[in-house]
């Protein structure tokens, strides 16, 4: 793992205070920025999140679908949890907290804002990281590789109707246009566009074009991604410090469906009798978010200003040290499969 993904924390902790100062200090310029929309796509953050997606779909190699009946339990298993039980869960605890536990502490609306952050990022499994965690668990490369082309793909059409549903039980009026073209250019077009890519630089067995191509692009990627954290805490930056506690808030039903959906899927995969260079990264999957998603879509629907877009980038701030630390527990208990 590069320097960047082992402290991708840090890094977004520096763009998060980069943000609030700046916001702080020239809230002119943030506003401006704010105004560049078209249909209710605010232009420099889809920019940025472009870079962030297209260098991760450039990754994945849909060829590798063939051979997805060679070792069915495994990715069974990614898709019941991915699709089945995490948004569903995710939904459940945002309620739970903002509806009831955290009931006193956050206004109505906010705390509906706050939840459809979490649903997003229920609903968004994880791409490219997801490459990163099996590699420390010295997980099956190519059997990875099958989980997320498959979850990629699924994610296509249903992304839009289980996001649309968990919004709509949660009393979230659901503007189905911009959900839609939402998924469509954040997860349709950089697809094909990663596809495409891919297919011109491979030649046969020859991945070193690929490679070259994917080592050049991966700061932009870095730079987008901070720079969208940036820009977000910035048009945050006054909510946040009249209300720093906000971020804890959010970030503790996130840790414990994180930890609780690991637990699930790793117990299930016990029983199942998964070898565990397959348990390992299907729970993984089952666990992490695409985060970059949940980000574009919280914003294309409820605002830059929104808690539901504060909601989705809590999520980058917790997510790699959890991430990191369940990785660690799974090296530790490699012997409950053999």
């Amino acid at each position: 793992m590069g320097l960047f993904e082992r402290y991708l924390s840090v890094w977004v902790g520096l763009a998060i205070i980069v943000g609030i100062i700046a916001g702080s200090m020239m809230p002119e310029v943030f506003a401006i920025i704010a105004e560049l929309e078209y249909a209710h796509v605010n232009i420099v953050i889809a920019i940025l999140i472009w870079l962030m997606i297209y260098p991760m779909m450039v990754q994945i190699d849909f060829s590798s679908i063939k051979d997805v009946g060679k070792k069915p339990k495994g990715l069974i298993l990614t898709l019941v949890i991915n699709w089945l039980v995490k948004p569903f869960t995710m939904a459940f605890l945002g309620w739970l907290f903002f509806k009831v536990l955290f009931a006193d502490w956050v206004d109505p609306e906010t705390a509906t804002e706050y939840i459809a952050g979490m649903i997003l990022l229920g609903v968004a499994p994880c791409t490219a990281m997801v490459f990163v965690w099996s590699q420390l668990t010295k997980g099956d490369a190519n059997y990875t590789l099958v989980q997320v082309s498959i979850n990629d793909v699924i994610m296509i059409f249903a992304f839009a109707p289980i996001a649309g549903f968990l919004l709509g039980i949660t009393d979230i009026t659901v503007p189905w246009d911009t959900l839609l073209l939402s998924v469509v250019l954040y997860v349709l077009v950089p697809l094909i566009a990663g596809a495409l890519t891919r297919k011109k630089l491979e030649n046969g067995n020859d991945h070193s074009k690929l490679d070259q191509f994917l080592a050049a692009i991966k700061p932009f990627s870095i730079m987008g991604l901070l720079a969208t954290v940036t820009l977000l805490f910035g048009f945050q930056a006054e909510t946040i410090m009249n209300k720093p506690e906000a971020i804890v808030l959010i970030a503790i039903p996130l840790l414990i469906q994180t930890y609780g959906i690991f637990a699930i899927a790793y117990w299930f995969a016990k029983r199942m009798k998964l070898p565990h260079n397959v348990a390992a990264p299907a729970c993984m999957i089952g666990t992490s978010n695409f985060f970059e998603l949940a980000v574009a879509v919280a914003i294309s629907l409820f605002g830059l200003h929104s808690g539901a877009a504060l909601a989705t980038v809590v999520g980058v701030l917790v997510e790699v040290p959890v991430m990191l630390s369940l990785v660690w527990f799974a090296n530790r208990t490699r012997h409950w499969f053999n």
